[in-house]
């Protein structure tokens, strides 16, 4: 099963919400050009129960080599040997701001500081079962200064198993479950308060411990309209854990965010 590939936890559509297409192509004859444009609605922040329509516009490029270069990953390099595929990457890290901006960030979480992207290393291995794939993705955002509640280090692990539940005339429709695994940087990075943030913020103060984050679910809709052009739509479901849960700043454990994207490639 090559149609269906992993999804990572960064950026809305290969982030939280998305399916990679630099890794279903990972063995091109030449080099591919891509440019996709969409809108997604999305909660404001993980655990908000506020709402914002977000665009989304991107690029890639695709050597023959493996080597790729997008909006949603960085720059990184891919491969498949048989029924296995690796790919490893180096990119920008999600962000957050304490108030609204852009479809992103809340002004009720003003006070907290802004979470400010950083370099991100990432890693995905997948394994092609038939009728469904594994996939386990490691990610690792680099300290970006000595602020504690928002600088920090951290690092996410995301298993998954997917398949593709429908391929025809309507094109391809594809499914995914997924569980998303937090340290205790990571955790306390977006879901924690300190007692800092607690001064300065509405929320009291939560120390978060490190363990599972969310589990959730992705269906994937594809229609080709032509060899170069297609329309995808993704709907995500993720639930926080109870760790990330009973956080204050969560107001909402259940986030579905939906998008839909048009997709051109030469």
């Amino acid at each position: 099963m090559k149609t269906l590939k992993h999804s990572t936890t960064a950026a809305l559509w290969a982030g939280t919400l998305g399916l990679s297409s630099v890794c279903g192509t990972l063995h091109a004859e030449d080099w591919k050009y891509g440019v996709h444009a969409g809108v997604a609605s999305v909660p404001r922040y993980s655990g908000s129960d506020e709402r914002a329509l977000a665009p989304i516009l991107g690029g890639e490029i695709i050597s023959p080599w493996g080597v790729f270069l997008n909006t949603d990953q960085g720059l990184g390099w891919g491969n498949e040997w048989g029924d296995l595929s690796f790919s490893t990457w180096v990119g920008p890290s999600e962000s957050r701001r304490d108030k609204n901006h852009l479809g992103q960030g809340s002004k009720r979480l003003k006070g907290m500081g802004e979470i400010k992207t950083r370099a991100q290393f990432g890693a995905h291995l997948g394994y092609d079962l038939g009728p469904f794939e594994l996939g386990a993705t490691l990610t690792h955002a680099v300290k970006k200064n000595d602020n504690r509640d928002t600088g920090s280090a951290y690092s996410a692990l995301e298993l998954s198993i997917g398949s593709n539940l429908y391929q025809g005339r309507f094109g391809s429709l594809d499914a995914s479950l997924n569980s998303l695994f937090g340290n205790a940087d990571y955790m306390q990075t977006w879901y924690g308060v300190s007692d800092t943030q607690a001064a300065h913020s509405r929320f009291g103060a939560y120390r978060a411990k490190g363990g599972r984050v969310s589990s959730g679910a992705d269906l994937a809709w594809t229609l080709p309209l032509n060899e170069q052009t297609k329309v995808s739509t993704l709907l995500s479901m993720k639930y926080l854990s109870k760790e990330a849960g009973d956080s204050p700043i969560v107001d909402r454990r259940m986030q579905t965010s939906i998008a839909t994207q048009l997709e051109y490639s030469f």
